[in-house]
């Protein structure tokens, strides 16, 4: 198996900008990881690795960072003012994420031994998008470099959790804990926030300006969530509720024109509406387990992902494919039924965790809810793919 594409295939269209491979591995990745981890759970198949840690692993590392690597790649050069990434190096990261990819969800199955080699190539791929990305910010001029001071510092946590979450694998399990606590508060939803709070008022024309420390109070914030989700599990719905305060009334600040006639932009101002929401969602749950032991399956983590970073990375990835293709940058009824298609996906799974809570049999709202996130990003890829990969322009 060769680690780099043959010239011949670069040249073609699909590989022509970061975006287009990219998204397509991670949306793949969504589907056929998804499928693997309902059938895992069902008893249906037996993995090489805990199922846990393979939902865990192929969310944080499969999906969003591949899809945020496309996104990253293609933006972070406009944010800075900096020359584009070269071909040749977008496309060495992608040959190891495309290769890693394989290699854990086939090892999975078969052996833990290709699973972990699969996990140091996406770790490999994971290293050498930190360092472009930092070459970047060191060559920006920009006097203000703030929001790409946090992408950074989010993508350095992100490697970080990557590597704690390799060494929980091999040597000490209980360290997955904190490389999941950590990639979904401190890499995930920080790059997540620190892109939305630049771009979607940006896009909507809301000239309010931002608080200056923001960024750095969220930042805090989400370390405490973190150390006391170490010291004690659900004590993190102190940091919770500070953090759903202080976003919310940012949020409500910026003055966002919603709702909105366009698509493109309720879908995103949706993503951040969920903030504030599925913070106080997950604060509840996890006092109400502190009081009662009630176990809710991790809802603060599904809500907080679901509602706001799988919702806005519809969004923007709809919007880069469209923008970045030559197609009208409007949503037509396709784009509708996805984006609405993006709530189903986080209510069916509310409503999982809550099934589990009253202690009711939630196996068949789980297959719903699996289902239709799998189908969610089945329908995505027969509208965009062809654009992704042919630049097919839209009726």
């Amino acid at each position: 198996m060769h680690m780099q594409f043959s010239e011949e295939a670069e040249s073609h269209y699909f590989f022509s900008q970061p975006h287009q491979p990219f998204f397509v591995l991670a949306f793949i990745n969504a589907i056929v990881t998804m499928l693997i981890f309902m059938l895992t759970y069902k008893g249906v198949m037996h993995l090489g690795i805990p199922a846990s840690n393979f939902h865990s692993y192929s969310m944080l590392y499969l999906l969003f960072t591949p899809a945020f690597v496309a996104f990253l790649f293609t933006t972070f050069p406009r944010f800075t003012s900096t020359e584009p990434i070269a071909k040749r190096r977008y496309m060495q990261v992608f040959s190891l994420y495309y290769i890693g990819s394989v290699l854990f969800v086939l090892g999975s199955i078969v052996s833990p031994i290709l699973s972990h080699i699969g996990i140091f190539l996406l770790f490999g791929a994971h290293t050498i998008v930190f360092s472009i990305l930092r070459e970047i910010y060191k060559k920006s001029a920009l006097s203000d470099n703030q929001d790409v001071f946090w992408i950074l510092t989010a993508m350095g946590f992100g490697l970080f959790s990557h590597f704690i979450f390799i060494l929980g694998s091999l040597f000490y399990a209980p360290m997955i804990g904190l490389a999941t606590e950590t990639g979904v508060y401190l890499y995930l939803f920080l790059l997540t926030f620190s892109v939305a709070q630049r771009m979607v008022p940006f896009f909507s024309h809301c000239m309010t300006q931002k608080h200056p420390m923001l960024l750095r109070q969220i930042f805090i914030l989400l370390v405490a969530h973190v150390i006391l989700e170490g010291i004690y599990t659900n004590s993190s719905f102190i940091a919770d509720l500070a953090l759903a305060y202080i976003i919310g009334k940012e949020i409500i600040r910026w003055q966002l024109p919603f709702p909105n006639p366009n698509p493109l932009l309720w879908i995103l101002h949706l993503a951040l509406y969920w903030i504030p929401v599925a913070l106080i969602f997950g604060a509840m749950a996890n006092l109400t387990t502190l009081i009662a032991g009630t176990n809710f399956l991790f809802l603060d983590i599904h809500v907080l992902i679901l509602g706001f970073v799988f919702t806005i990375l519809i969004g923007f990835g709809t919007r880069v494919t469209l923008g970045h293709s030559g197609n009208m940058m409007q949503a037509g009824m396709w784009e509708k039924v996805l984006f609405n298609w993006t709530q189903l996906v986080v209510v069916m799974r509310i409503f999982v965790s809550l099934a589990a809570a009253f202690g009711w049999n939630f196996m068949i709202l789980f297959d719903i809810s699996a289902t239709a996130w799998m189908l969610m990003f089945i329908l995505w890829a027969v509208r965009f793919f062809a654009v992704l990969i042919n630049g097919k322009k839209l009726s």
